[in-house]
């Protein structure tokens, strides 16, 4: 699914395996304690003699932190000795999903009061369980939470408003 060669290539001493490790180390701007790799945001690393390539998936096509990854992820690249040249490119074929999203990737979510995205393929409005209390009871507040990703949601058992990543 990555399209890796984890640990066959190296720059210097720097294999792709330690490139997805620094990666883990860049957080994604909107919600700090998840990385762009538990987002499952990173799609393919590439590296040469001197160079880093990561092709990146946004979550949504008009993502306002684009500029800001790409400058934390050019920056955590940059930091290692023998990388000269960083090029940080996003794609959109294929689209990023929220079946991306790591298990580590929606515990972080929940804990930071974000409901990760479930349900079946054939029912996108399932609702996602309450990141508070874990009740799967609740409604839609509002589809336009405070990024393009997320919705407000209701929790009719605990009654917490609470966000969630959108199912794409």
């Amino acid at each position: 699914m990555f399209s890796l060669a984890r640990g066959e290539r190296k720059l210097g001493s720097l294999s792709a395996e330690q490139v997805w490790e620094l990666l883990q180390e860049v957080k994604d701007p909107e919600i700090p304690s998840v990385s762009v790799v538990e987002m499952g945001m990173v799609y393919r690393v590439r590296i040469g003699q001197k160079w880093v390539e990561v092709e990146l998936m946004p979550t949504f096509v008009g993502c306002p932190a684009l500029d800001i990854i790409r400058e934390k992820v050019s920056e955590q690249m940059l930091q290692q000795e023998g990388i000269e040249q960083v090029e940080v490119r996003f794609i959109f074929d294929p689209p990023w999903t929220s079946k991306r999203i790591t298990p580590e990737g929606s515990r972080k979510l929940r804990e930071f009061g974000i409901a990760s995205p479930v349900g079946r393929d054939d029912d996108p409005l399932q609702l996602p369980a309450c990141p508070y209390c874990g009740s799967a009871e609740g409604e839609v507040e509002n589809l336009f939470g405070p990024t393009a990703c997320r919705a407000i949601y209701y929790c009719k058992s605990c009654r917490q408003p609470f966000e969630g990543m959108k199912k794409v």
